[in-house]
């Protein structure tokens, strides 16, 4: 893993899959400072090498997300330090809760493999004759448990959410995370975009109040594929053409056996990651 920037003014603190904490080195400021590295994740391992300017990149619709959901109460605190302010976002500090709030429209990936198995995802049951890549009747949520780095996410099912943080927070996570999933596939889909799935992440300020928090609706958080592809096309790749990381994971799952340490990413790979997450911002007008 590359090493956190130094920046004045800053202490790093700690360093996630993808983003790099910092605090406040005067130790009067209870706001944060997250960098965006140009570190890339899949099958829960750092991979190499980055994708260069993709910090940048997610930062960019990760701010632009957020201006459009502005009536939802988020971590932003100002404007970050000009030094890094491309890939950079200043945020109050949360209590983070320890649960990826999982919003699924639409069947692929792993929930995909489940139904094929047993009909259901994350244990939800689901109609039969569904298609890789169908639409849900519903968008459903599935959470999951937030794992250290280094350890596997794991889903959970609601019941086990409402253990972790109480009955009307999870009522509350569930309730947020489905609304503005509704809200961001409504939006895309004016735009020629379908959201198939996102994961958003919450805490807590010191009134207690939820707080939309880390990245929202991002290539690295988000499945997003092209609306006439998936209405038109004959095969799976086809109908979900992606705007995310999807062509790293396809990449890696058919060049890893998901034991040791995964491969280098081909630099082919990498420049058709970065076209299409810049071709995303440019569709969203972001």
């Amino acid at each position: 893993m590359s090493t956190a920037p130094e920046i004045a003014g800053w202490n790093h603190t700690y360093s996630g899959k993808v983003r790099d904490l910092y605090a406040p080195a005067s130790g009067d400021d209870d706001r944060m400072l997250v960098v965006a590295s140009d570190r890339v994740s899949a099958f829960d391992h750092v991979l190499e090498p980055g994708i260069p300017g993709k910090g940048a990149l997610l930062t960019r619709l990760s701010n632009w997300w957020f201006s459009q959901l502005a009536d939802v109460p988020n971590h932003l605190a100002g404007e970050p330090p000009v030094e890094v302010a491309e890939r950079a976002m200043l945020v109050r500090s949360l209590d983070m809760l320890p649960i990826e709030c999982v919003v699924r429209g639409y069947i692929t990936g792993s929930g995909w493999l489940e139904y094929q198995e047993s009909g259901t995802v994350c244990g939800i049951a689901l109609p039969e004759g569904l298609q890789n890549g169908d639409k849900l009747p519903e968008p459903i949520y599935t959470p999951a448990y937030k794992a250290p780095l280094g350890e596997h996410d794991e889903n959970i099912s609601y019941e086990k959410s409402v253990e972790l943080v109480g009955e009307a927070r999870a009522a509350e996570l569930r309730d947020a995370s489905l609304a503005i999933y509704r809200r961001a596939a409504e939006l895309a889909e004016a735009k020629g975009l379908i959201l198939a799935d996102t994961k958003f992440e919450f805490g807590t300020d010191e009134d207690g109040v939820l707080r939309l928090a880390d990245e929202v609706l991002t290539s690295d958080s988000s499945r997003y594929w092209d609306l006439a592809s998936w209405q038109n096309g004959s095969t799976p790749a086809e109908r979900m053409a992606s705007f995310d990381k999807q062509i790293v994971r396809d990449w890696l799952a058919a060049n890893w056996d998901k034991q040791g340490t995964p491969p280098e990413l081909p630099q082919d790979i990498i420049d058709r990651t970065v076209a299409r997450y810049e071709e995303l911002l440019t569709r969203l007008g972001a």
